[in-house]
């Protein structure tokens, strides 16, 4: 890439929390590259993670749960052509991959994934082997940001009281000590879908950032009477993801007629289904599409350092980035405040 073209597709980028890594506005989010859904071919998720390239992002999110190990292996393939000081890469841990004994439900949404399944193992010795084992698929050894993937009370339900002690009692925050202080990690938090059990962590730990899946979108705003002002109150990060809230801000209500109107990885809920239609009238009549607005939103907010959209082709990628760059008129934003769709704190782009 020329020189030219770098200028060209740079992005804004944030520091998280209190270290002295920082990351681009727009990340490259790789659950799609596990085959979230639908499966892809090698080729066309390594022409996703160029695209993501071409278009100035430099941070990459994987897990080992993307496809059962499939992503990071992917990611890898795709990242090690470029200079490894020029991208910022997180992963995640938590979860063993053992190989499969039973058969595989669906049940995840993993078109094909890998023949491997996961032991829940939040334990000294069971993040530092996860993260190990992350190095070797990623043909990686320095990983920048390593998250507790899923802890919490949606995931685990009743076992979660047994997950928390293994991170507390059995060495899990201790692993995350050491991956910092002798393993050339530079950030570490965690990984959910629930504000809930970022307020935990952050009693409990000095994480540096968190990767909340939706709770900060267009679409829902509570984590502004709570959660985002403690980030800001102890200097921590929120890599959003979620931004289009499982897809349905991302088409709007056109993708009803796909069969594909999901909130929450659900089919949306009617007083959801309602509310995205009051959003997507204002937008249109401000002559701005839904999706726009909805990746632009989150970034306004300080303590967002990253808004991480998933991808699963390049055009994909192109459009976000584009989404991301096209004039918001404030009237827009003046007009979803007058009509109740925006908190009223809510920061928006100007």
């Amino acid at each position: 890439m020329t020189a030219q073209m770098q200028q060209e597709t740079a992005l804004p980028r944030r520091r998280i929390g209190r270290t002295s890594l920082e990351v681009t506005a727009l990340s490259l989010g790789t659950a799609p590259l596990g085959g979230l859904y639908h499966e892809l071919t090698e080729d066309e998720a390594r022409a996703t993670v160029d695209a993501a390239w071409q278009s100035g992002i430099r941070f990459f999110d994987t897990a080992p749960h993307y496809g059962h190990t499939k992503a990071e292996h992917r990611l890898g393939d795709a990242l090690r052509r470029y200079p490894r000081g020029d991208f910022v890469l997180s992963t995640k841990v938590g979860r063993r991959f053992v190989p499969r004994t039973t058969r595989y439900d669906g049940s995840e949404g993993w078109a094909a994934p890998l023949p491997f399944q996961a032991i829940y193992d939040y334990s000294y010795d069971g993040i530092l082997r996860s993260f190990e084992d992350s190095q070797m698929r990623l043909g990686m050894t320095d990983i920048d940001i390593v998250l507790i993937h899923d802890i919490g009370r949606v995931t685990h339900g009743e076992m979660n009281a047994h997950y928390w002690k293994q991170l507390s009692d059995e060495g899990g925050f201790r692993a995350l000590d050491e991956l910092k202080r002798s393993r050339g990690v530079k950030a570490v938090g965690l990984g959910v879908n629930e504000g809930a059990a970022v307020m935990e962590m952050m009693a409990a730990f000095d994480i540096d950032c968190a990767l909340l899946a939706g709770r900060y979108t267009l679409l829902e705003q509570n984590t502004l009477n709570d959660l985002l002002p403690e980030c800001e109150k102890r200097g921590v990060s929120i890599l959003l993801g979620g931004a289009f809230n499982s897809g349905i801000l991302a088409r709007g209500l056109d993708a009803k007629a796909h069969g594909d109107l999901k909130f929450n990885y659900s089919d949306a809920p009617k007083e959801i289904v309602e509310r995205v239609g009051k959003l997507e009238r204002v937008c249109r009549e401000h002559g701005v599409a839904l999706s726009t607005a909805a990746i632009q939103f989150p970034y306004a907010h300080k303590v967002v350092a990253t808004v991480l959209m998933g991808a699963r082709t390049p055009a994909e990628v192109r459009e976000n980035a584009s989404s991301f760059a096209t004039p918001i008129p404030a009237a827009l934003w003046d007009a979803l405040r007058a009509e109740n769709l925006l908190h009223a704190n809510a920061p928006v782009p100007r």
